[in-house]
């Protein structure tokens, strides 16, 4: 068995990056195109951002489209719940396509089939119609599970925090872009002769051509793996072929993940709220024009150019230092100052006030996302996608459940919601102190000193005596062995049992 392990490593080609045994890349090089690695990360980020902004295109205009279609309050607060709530479901489906198809082709796949809902948004005429074409579209926002399967397939564990960050920090964008570009293109559509109602319609034709080409960039440019597409490794035997029912149960049996799926469903579900509701708040609320409130929403959006990125590179940083706990305390006190900050933008009275309280909450909630999504490699293996699948569709329901509560109808007002929001944010961080890894340790705890808590133990257990036998495990121990940087530097240099010969049995 040994020999057939290793007699295929000579056939592996060389890469632009370093890389580590699983040939994940070690370093993350932000402004190369580098194949596989990089030209991953790329196409990743660029396409998740095409469908943010298709998801998102509606709220700029939507002063214009509520006008033409004659939507109510409830109207609008419906179709803000709807454009959201469609991923719940769609991104745990994405993580477990990601486990068995990879993440190019569930990407990919999932863009072309949402793309016609963005171009049927030009020919609706009703509110049913317009909380349809919301629904269909929102589904696309479960690309970002793929993104992130993909940079964790692509990127090692010291890096893998900031590759996750960007590439998802700088696909949000999407959401404060979408507010600076709608308006625009608009504008000058109708600065070319047409009349308002029907500058609107045009205008989006521009993100729904945008969504299909990212598709089809994904489908031509991708790959799942460094090592190639799933089609092929599984086809030669590289990659064992998992099976739906195993996959799936080890996601969703690991209380870790459902602690993420929790808290991410306040920090990135408030993020989908706020890009909902931001720009007719001070437009509503300032009287302002609909340009001048699109930009200052989209200075909410736009801050994942630096602030989730941050957030990943801070929990690679501390992980460096403190190990798997350091990821875990940033998380919980980044989390809980952005829902401090929310309380207070709800509070405040004045413009300039407001938005400057908002940049500032921006950066803490994104960072958040960023953060959280440092620890999601680490919580299996073997279900990355299914785990990834219910972190992501948590953040989708967090942002249904607070539209549903706080944002429909006219029960609060959009003040009064915002506070009640960041105290939600508070109460759902607190589970964070739950979670706990008996070979790197939790919050308050350190880690287990009985001899089967090794990260060898940990990702092994996954699979049973069968699977062992016929070797399925072994990209489970290299993971094992690549992640042990999660100790910290403390503990960093203990001995460990030497488990690596149990790869060849």
């Amino acid at each position: 068995m040994s020999m057939e392990i290793s007699e295929p490593e000579p056939q592996h080609p060389k890469f632009a990056l370093p890389v580590d045994s699983e040939h994940k890349a070690t370093e993350f090089r932000l402004f190369s195109v580098a194949a596989p690695h990089m030209r991953a990360f790329h196409l990743s980020w660029i396409s998740f951002f095409a469908c943010f902004v298709s998801s998102f295109a509606a709220p700029p205009l939507i002063p214009v489209i509520r006008d033409n279609l004659n939507l109510t309050a409830t109207d609008i607060g419906n179709a803000g719940i709807a454009s959201v709530s469609g991923a719940v479901f769609a991104r745990i489906a994405m993580g477990s396509a990601c486990d068995l198809f990879g993440p190019r082709l569930a990407s990919a796949s999932l863009i072309l089939l949402t793309a016609p809902a963005v171009y049927f948004t030009s020919y609706i005429s009703s509110p049913i119609s317009f909380l349809l074409v919301r629904f269909f579209t929102g589904f696309s926002l479960a690309t970002f599970v793929s993104t992130q399967f993909w940079m964790s397939s692509m990127f090692s564990a010291p890096v893998v925090g900031a590759a996750n960050g960007f590439a998802g920090g700088w696909g949000n964008l999407g959401g404060g872009a979408t507010q600076l570009i709608m308006p625009l293109v608009f504008s000058l559509i109708r600065d070319m002769g047409a009349v308002k109602f029907t500058a609107w319609r045009i205008a989006f034709f521009i993100p729904a051509l945008f969504q299909t080409l990212s598709a089809f960039a994904v489908l031509l440019f991708g790959q799942d793996t460094p090592d190639g597409n799933f089609k092929r490794l599984n086809k030669s035997g590289d990659r064992p072929k998992d099976k739906f029912s195993q996959v799936f149960y080890h996601g969703v049996t690991n209380y870790r993940a459902w602690i993420l799926a929790l808290t991410y469903g306040y920090c990135f579900g408030v993020e989908l709220t706020v890009d909902n509701i931001i720009a007719e708040y001070f437009y509503d609320r300032f009287n302002l024009k609909l340009h001048t409130a699109g930009i200052i929403a989209a200075s909410f959006g736009l801050a994942n150019l630096i602030s989730r990125p941050a957030g990943g590179f801070i929990s690679d940083a501390m992980a460096k230092r403190f190990g798997m706990r350091g990821r875990l305390w940033t998380l919980w006190v980044v989390q809980t100052l952005g829902g401090v900050l929310c309380i207070i933008l709800g509070r405040v009275g004045s413009l300039n006030a407001s938005i400057i309280v908002m940049i500032v909450f921006s950066l803490f909630v994104q960072a958040a996302c960023g953060l959280t999504f440092g620890v999601v490699p680490f919580i299996s293996r073997r279900s990355l996608g299914v785990v990834s699948g219910m972190t992501g569709g948590g953040g989708n329901v967090g942002a249904v459940l607070t539209q549903l509560i706080f944002f429909k109808g006219s029960r609060y007002s959009k003040e009064t919601g915002i506070t009640l929001m960041g105290i939600m944010m508070l109460c759902c961080t607190l589970p964070i102190c739950l979670i706990y890894f008996p070979q790197w340790g939790g919050m308050f705890c350190g880690p287990s000193s009985k001899e089967n808590a090794t990260e060898e133990d940990y990702y092994s257990s996954e699979w049973n005596s069968k699977e062992k036998e016929k070797g399925f495990h072994h990209g489970s121990l290299k993971f094992a062995d690549n992640s042990r940087g999660e100790r910290g530097r403390r503990v960093g240099s203990a001995a460990t049992p030497d488990r690596t010969s149990s790869m060849h049995v």
